[in-house]
């Protein structure tokens, strides 16, 4: 007897069909909506610098060179030309104010001065037979009054006694008339030449004035050319260690040539060129510190030279404490030059990213071990650390070696 045989609706390939379906499907809802489709690659970690962020002071300075120079130097220049006669001292010895660096002669130089000493000589000898003459004029006048005031004495009495006779009647008109003349004549003479001795007075103290300016001029200039041949002995003007190049004897010096210098051993500068970059920034008062001997000392900017040359200037900076012991002039050190105050942030160290992205994304380290590209924001930077403004937070990791191999690839797999 035949049985109808019932057909299954869930068949084992039925189900296989579902479930492959369903499976597919979401594959694809997963691609498309879940699925990671950022490019990778594959890096070797070893090869990478990987840093971690952190929280701490931000000290926003530059590192410099600098070069020790002596606080005061003063340049030897020789103010008269000659051939060098003898060196007394040689280039780096220590010299005392007023002692003897080189002798010169010049014969046309001493020729030169003994002329002009004889100029002088009979100028002032010139002089002073103007204020004899003078002296001799006065004398003369003096002379003059004291001989009228003598006439005057002897003809007063007899003037007197005569009008006294000719009011009696015991002299003539004519008698008394001489003596009355002669008296009146001194009187006038007197006068007038008093009052001539007056006015030369005045002009002769004038002129004796000037005489002795001129007298003191003269002098002056006598003692200056005599001098002149003192500068061929050339001198130190102060206490220090004495630089200069090689001098030979009979070697030419010109005036006005710089042959050497002394160098104030006392106290010490160093001289710092900075990159034009920092010029705004800088100013007087700010600090920096170098390491010496394992020692720290600190440094402050105490003149600024604004001149660039080949895209950097150059400041002063002095010790505020002690001069370290045994530095040299010439001796370079390394300065850290500090720009602002220290102030607490978010660091970054340095690394050679920068270059690669300009500071506006990194790697980022996951939780799964690889590393993921990030927007961030980078402020001051100082040779050890960036400043993070945004886009991190303490304690990530950070690949902050180059990016140049990395191409435009969004995540990196670390191995």
């Amino acid at each position: 007897m035949d049985r109808k045989i019932e057909k299954k609706t869930w068949t084992p390939r039925k189900i296989a069909w579902i479930v492959g379906g369903a499976v597919l499907l979401f594959g694809i809802i997963y691609q498309i909506g879940f699925a990671d489709h950022r490019s990778t690659m594959n890096v070797e970690s070893d090869r990478l610098s990987i840093a971690t962020v952190s929280t701490g002071e931000f000290t926003d300075y530059i590192l410099v060179s600098g070069q020790i120079e002596p606080a005061q130097t003063f340049y030897l220049d020789a103010v008269e030309g000659g051939m060098v006669a003898s060196v007394i001292r040689e280039s780096g010895a220590l010299v005392d104010s007023g002692d003897t660096i080189l002798i010169m002669a010049n014969s046309n130089l001493q020729l030169d001065v003994m002329q002009r000493e004889t100029m002088l000589y009979e100028q002032i000898n010139n002089l002073r037979q103007t204020r004899l003459f003078l002296d001799q004029n006065d004398l003369n006048q003096q002379g003059q009054l004291a001989e009228i005031d003598y006439q005057i004495s002897l003809l007063e009495p007899q003037y007197k006694r005569f009008k006294e006779l000719h009011e009696k009647k015991l002299v003539s008109d004519r008698e008394f008339e001489e003596v009355a003349e002669q008296y009146e004549y001194n009187l006038k003479r007197k006068e007038l030449t008093y009052k001539s001795y007056q006015s030369d007075s005045i002009a002769r103290a004038y002129q004796l004035a000037q005489l002795r300016q001129s007298e003191g001029r003269m002098n002056a200039s006598l003692n200056g050319v005599g001098q002149i041949l003192d500068n061929l002995v050339i001198k130190a003007p102060i206490s220090g260690q004495l630089a200069m190049e090689q001098i030979e004897i009979g070697q030419a010096i010109n005036s006005g040539e710089r042959y050497g210098q002394i160098d104030v051993l006392d106290e010490f500068k160093v001289r710092v060129p900075i990159d034009e970059l920092y010029l705004p920034r800088i100013g007087q008062g700010l600090r920096g510190k170098f390491t010496l001997s394992g020692q720290d000392h600190e440094l402050e900017i105490s003149k600024i030279y604004p001149t660039i040359t080949n895209g950097r200037f150059e400041v002063d900076m002095v010790f505020t404490g002690e001069s370290p012991q045994g530095i040299r002039r010439g001796q370079s050190v390394r300065i850290r030059l500090e720009l602002g105050d220290s102030e607490k942030s978010l660091l970054l160290p340095t690394g050679g990213f920068f270059k690669d992205t300009g500071g506006n994304w990194v790697f980022v380290l996951n939780s799964s071990g690889n590393a993921e590209k990030r927007n961030i924001r980078l402020g001051r930077k100082n040779p050890e650390y960036y400043e993070v403004l945004e886009g991190l937070v303490e304690g990530e990791k950070v690949i902050v070696s180059g990016y140049e191999n990395f191409g435009t690839n969004e995540v990196l797999e670390l191995k």
